[in-house]
Parts: C-alpha cells; sequence; structure tokens
C-alpha cells in the first residue's frame, strides 16, 4: 500500500511538471476575455473571475433555476409543465459574459475552455452528482454534419471530465441524434416539440443502466433533456438527472 501511495505521489508530481511545461509552451486564454490568462497556472483571469454569475440558492428544484423569491419552490417553465427528467442541475446563469464564452466554445473551437467549465462544475455540483450516483453518463449528441462540421461535441468534453470525477463510464452511442434540428431558441414551445420529434433514437431492447446522468451545455426550456430523457425512460431507465454548463433564468 505505501508503495502505491509512492508511485501515486510520482506520477501526481509528473503531472504537475507537464502542465506547467505546457502552459509556458502553450498559455492558456482566459475563457472570459479570451486574452492569455495573467495568472500562470489557472484557467482565468483574476480580474475576470467576479465578472461571472454563478447559480446559486435558492433554485428550482426540478431544473435548478435560480429563482428570486425563497417562497416558492418552482420556476415558472417548472411550474407550467411536467419534464420527464428527474433532478437538474448547473453551474452559471446563461447571461453576458458566461454566453459569450459558451459561443466562442461551440462555434470558435475553444475547446480548452472545457477544464474550466468542468472545475468550476465539480466544485459547485460535485457533492451533488454524487448523491445521485449515476450508474452512467450521456453526453447530448449532435447530428452527425454538426459535429463533422464543428470538429467536437461540446457536450461530450464535459461529460469526459465530470465522467472523471465520478469514476464511471461514459456512453456516446446508445443515443443517436438522427436529425438536424433548427436552432430551439428561435422556436416557441410548440415549434420545438414539433422539430424535436424522431431527432433522436436510442440502442435496441431495454437499457441496461438505472440512472443515468444527461450533459449538456446549455438548458432554457429543456425540450431537448425531456425529450432525450423520455427516450431512456421508456427502455427501462427509473432516474434521468441533468448536469448543464449554464442555465437561463428562472422566476
Amino acid at each position: 500500500m505505501f508503495e502505491r501511495l509512492k508511485e501515486n505521489m510520482r506520477k501526481g508530481a509528473m503531472r504537475r511538471v507537464i502542465n506547467v511545461i505546457l502552459d509556458i509552451l502553450f498559455p492558456r486564454t482566459c475563457p472570459i476575455c479570451q486574452n492569455i490568462v495573467d495568472d500562470r497556472g489557472q484557467k482565468i483571469c483574476k480580474k475576470c473571475r467576479p465578472k461571472i454569475e454563478y447559480i446559486r440558492e435558492p433554485i428550482c428544484k426540478k431544473c435548478g433555476k435560480q429563482l428570486d423569491n425563497i417562497v416558492i419552490e418552482y420556476c415558472y417553465d417548472c411550474n407550467k409543465k411536467t419534464h420527464s427528467y428527474d433532478r437538474g442541475v448547473s453551474c452559471f446563469a446563461y447571461k453576458g459574459e458566461m454566453k459569450n464564452s459558451i459561443y466562442q466554445y461551440k462555434y470558435n473551437n475553444k475547446r480548452e475552455y472545457a477544464g474550466f467549465y468542468i472545475e468550476e462544475m465539480i466544485k459547485r455540483q460535485g457533492e451533488q452528482l454524487k448523491r445521485w450516483d449515476p450508474d452512467i453518463i450521456i453526453p447530448i449528441p449532435l447530428y452527425k454534419k454538426r459535429k463533422r462540421r464543428r470538429g467536437f461535441n461540446q457536450s461530450e468534453l464535459i461529460a469526459k471530465g465530470i465522467a472523471g470525477y465520478l469514476e464511471i463510464p461514459i456512453d456516446t452511442a446508445y443515443i443517436l441524434r438522427t436529425k438536424n434540428t433548427k436552432p430551439l431558441k428561435k422556436l416557441n414551445d410548440k415549434e420545438r416539440k414539433e422539430s424535436l420529434q424522431h431527432a433522436f433514437i436510442a440502442g435496441e431492447g431495454n437499457c441496461r443502466w438505472e440512472k443515468v446522468l444527461l450533459v449538456d451545455d446549455i438548458y432554457t426550456t429543456g425540450s431537448t433533456i425531456d425529450m432525450v430523457s423520455s427516450l431512456l425512460k421508456s427502455k427501462g431507465v427509473k432516474k434521468v438527472y441533468v448536469l448543464t454548463i449554464c442555465i437561463g433564468r428562472g422566476y
């Protein structure tokens, strides 16, 4: 046991050395201002961190949106419709600097920002994720042509980091996206449902996992999450939880 501990310490020291070298050769850019991070070894500039709005209590007990009123338990959206997933949490408010940061991450190939998002998500929601104790993580899939054009699935990068923290597997094959849907933010509720009809398919037979954690980048109305969650539950999944980088406003 002592020898294993020493070996782990050596590996940890080696990783730190490698990270220092990488920071020198390939300095990080800040996910907020897009400039080189002013404090080497950090993932965000000191001056930029206060610009971020994190999700804090009180939050909706269903989707995790921050609420203005400590008396109410559910946001406006969750009060007026029933979701197919069981519970969701998020890390950042989808506004201002974080809204731009996510745009850069997705559309300008700023994959390095994933490290910062993952670190903050674990710091703020890690204990909740452990309490949920999921069996598997499934990132919301992209349509194959969109993924090819973008070069990566932004939700999949986040899912891999969270999977490492929870020490559970990630599955990117069980749920597939078969339809290139329009951007949902431009559609109303009815149009979203119509657009998402038959947009996803699941593997054959019942799912072998009881508890699934879905990971996505942004939660607004939950239409996509609901569609995938409903599909999973039709395959025998008992609990579906949701983790997102950013979430819209609750009331």
